[in-house]
């Protein structure tokens, strides 16, 4: 009898272990939050809606996309910081979210090296300086810059808000030019698009993924990239080096996470998962369709990127001046 109470009072106290074990097993058992921090149509929430397809058909479990634009991505970052660490809320983090908008705001909501845990990162790509076929008699980036350096009061250019890389990309391209820019902040690529077409906007040098379907369709002009290699599906834009701009190498890159606290096993599922999806030649082809690469890596591979480009980005955000309060 006493042996049978010992052994009843054993399991007593490890079913409250057990419990969250076996929760973590099972994962996912009920939908996923995933909380886009930008609008609908620009290449962060095209290149996440790509992969939720995914992770929903090899885990059985819908993930369901809520777009929490606003503020350089704070606001989106800031609710996936401070949501249950459960495993059933992630985001896509782009670069100001992990490191930028650090050097950007006065405070921040959230801490970004203590609020987040990476899974995995998603995609990255470079920025292009595109412009309207219809409103700019440009057919180079070589007749673009004369064009832009003897128009009285300079260029426009649009990015998805202050501090954006699409705006830094832009400040760092007119200032190493010498060209007279105007930033103009839009809340994505689905205002700036419409604003280069009607002729209010003179150009962009924005994440190359929201741009692909109109640079095919002959509406915009693409006049240079931002990355180290050509781009595959736009084999006819040179690079920043092939023009004459030595030393101009941006790319733009996201990593999905969770919300700091989420237990390993949950993150090594999700992160494994990735890896799958990564590795599938067509969903390759899907993401450079899209104007991305499809990328994998540890959680600890994207700390430590983190940690090697922070310095750079608060060197580039002191050049550009932008600072938000």
């Amino acid at each position: 009898m006493q042996a049978t109470r010992r052994a009843t009072l054993a399991a007593a106290l490890a079913a409250p272990l057990a419990r969250p074990a076996a929760a973590q097993q099972s994962w996912p058992n009920r939908p996923i939050r995933v909380i886009v921090p930008w609008p609908p149509g620009g290449s962060t929430d095209v290149l996440c809606r790509l992969l939720c397809e995914q992770l929903q058909q090899r885990l059985g479990q819908s993930f369901v996309l809520e777009n929490r634009p606003g503020a350089g991505g704070n606001i989106g970052a800031d609710a996936l910081a401070k949501a249950a660490a459960d495993g059933y809320s992630m985001a896509p983090l782009t670069l100001g979210a992990w490191h930028i908008n650090q050097f950007l705001y006065g405070t921040l909501p959230y801490n970004p090296q203590r609020d987040f845990q990476p899974i995995s990162m998603h995609w990255e790509l470079p920025n292009v300086l595109v412009v309207s076929a219809q409103h700019n008699p440009a057919n180079n980036f070589q007749e673009f810059v004369a064009w832009a350096k003897a128009r009285p009061g300079g260029i426009s250019y649009g990015s998805p808000g202050v501090g954006t890389t699409a705006h830094l990309s832009g400040a760092l391209f007119t200032s190493r030019l010498g060209l007279e820019g105007t930033h103009v902040p839009f809340r994505g690529a689905a205002q700036i698009i419409p604003a280069m077409l009607s002729g209010d906007l003179i150009c962009a040098m924005d994440n190359l993924a929201s741009y692909v379907p109109v640079i095919q369709e002959g509406r915009m002009k693409a006049f240079v990239i931002t990355g180290a290699e050509r781009w595959p599906t736009l084999p006819g834009v040179p690079m920043m080096a092939e023009v004459g701009v030595p030393d101009f190498v941006v790319t733009s890159w996201c990593a999905m996470a969770f919300p700091a606290g989420v237990p390993t096993p949950i993150v090594e599922r999700a992160a494994a998962t990735m890896r799958e999806i990564s590795q599938d030649a067509a969903m390759q082809e899907r993401f450079l369709r899209a104007g991305a690469k499809c990328v994998w890596s540890t959680p600890a591979d994207v700390l430590a990127r983190v940690e090697r480009e922070r310095p750079t980005w608060r060197e580039v955000v002191r050049i550009s001046g932008a600072r938000l309060d």
